[in-house]
């Protein structure tokens, strides 16, 4: 059993490795990069926009082609009442720095000890809370202008300063997920809104954002409102540590041994078993295989049908989503061809299907992993004979 959950491992990390170089850093995507990101810049909160909003800080994200960018911090309305968000965090996985993306849900779940500021201060969040169906402002951390939103109150929390950007690693914050932590992330919970992927998205074509750019001090650190750049925007006091340029060949995907000066220790790449080609990354729903589910062999008849259960759900559940996509994807096709697409729309399209076919199946990918993690054997106690796992 211990065996197969390695392999299992094994072949996950390199389909995620895979998948990651074609998909780069699009909000939903889980990527690895072979060098660490620069430290988190000093900046000021912008004020409140609205009664509601929420604060989702700022991050440096990944672009194949130009390196690490700024997302700034921005202020957000949640999917639904009672939500929070988790920021997402980059941590070292021993071959590479992971991108792990946030999500939205009742309970503020782990994102990698990383201090983000503004009541994201490693663990939790201080920065509100839900009262009654309305969200109240902690003032001691959130800026928000009293004289309109009267939900607040004033508890004072530890400010800690420090700036650096990932976890693990030669440098990196040395936080691990408590098991309150991993339950959160089990519970119901929706991805980035469609206001913060089109924040990410303004922030990756924007190339003052770059640190390569700016050095780790953006122009543009925090804005009022998603996307709003211009207005509402508020530039970064400073960097929040010594910028190094990584080396001139680095790429994303776990490519590149990580570069120290950034906080990384040396890394190894991931290649496929027996030196076999690696597997193309998906163009379309169509291509994909439909997700099976594994034998379980605990030695336990009760606990191996509990599990078959627990994989039999999820695998129907990702082939609908499959199926959901392929029919919506087949459904455009058709469109273009009745409107005669021209060569450039025909592009933007097949941009766009494989840019949504490499979301949803490394999105099935972190969902199995998530499973594997629960249904894996519990570790031998320190004392017993075995090594923690």
């Amino acid at each position: 059993m211990r065996a197969a959950v390695a392999i299992r491992s094994l072949l996950f990390s390199f389909v995620l490795l895979a998948l990651s170089h074609a998909a780069f850093g699009q909000i939903g995507v889980d990527i690895s990069v072979g060098f660490g990101p620069p430290a988190l810049p000093i900046y000021e909160q912008p004020i409140c926009p609205a009664d509601g909003y929420l604060w989702t800080p700022g991050y440096w994200a990944y672009d194949d082609v130009d390196g690490y960018y700024w997302v700034p911090g921005t202020w957000v309305e949640p999917p639904e009442v009672g939500f929070l968000w988790t920021p997402g965090y980059w941590g070292w996985g021993g071959a590479a720095f992971i991108f792990h993306e946030g999500y939205w849900g009742p309970h503020v779940g782990f994102y990698g000890g990383i201090n983000y500021g503004f009541g994201y201060g490693g663990v939790g969040f201080e920065g509100g809370r839900w009262e009654g169906g309305h969200f109240a402002y902690n003032t001691f951390v959130s800026h928000v202008n009293t004289t309109i939103i009267h939900n607040t109150y004033n508890t004072r929390i530890t400010v800690v300063d420090n700036h650096v950007s990932f976890n693990g690693g030669s440098g990196g914050v040395e936080a691990r997920e408590t098991e309150q932590e991993r339950s959160y992330a089990s519970e119901r919970h929706v991805g980035p809104v469609a206001a913060q992927a089109s924040h990410v998205q303004e922030a990756r074509g924007n190339p003052e954002l770059r640190a390569s750019a700016n050095h780790g001090r953006p122009p543009i650190a925090a804005t009022a409102r998603p996307g709003d750049f211009k207005g509402g925007a508020v530039a970064a006091r400073n960097a929040g540590g010594e910028y190094k340029a990584p080396p001139a060949n680095a790429r994303g995907s776990g490519e590149n041994a990580p570069r120290p000066e950034n906080g990384a220790r040396p890394g190894t790449e991931e290649r496929p078993e027996a030196g076999g080609a690696a597997r193309p990354a998906p163009g379309h729903a169509a291509d994909i295989e439909a997700h099976k589910s594994t034998p379980p062999n605990t030695g336990n008849a009760a606990t191996d049908k509990k599990y078959q259960q627990q994989q039999d759900k999820l695998a129907a559940k990702q082939n609908q989503e499959h199926q959901k996509l392929q029919q919506q994807q087949e459904k455009e096709h058709q469109q273009a061809a009745q409107k005669n697409y021209n060569d450039q729309q025909k592009q933007q399209m097949e941009q766009r299907h494989t840019q949504q076919t490499q979301q949803l199946e490394q999105k099935h990918a972190t969902q199995a992993q998530h499973l594997q993690q629960r249904q894996a054997p519990a570790p031998h106690p320190a004392g017993g004979g075995g090594k923690p796992h």
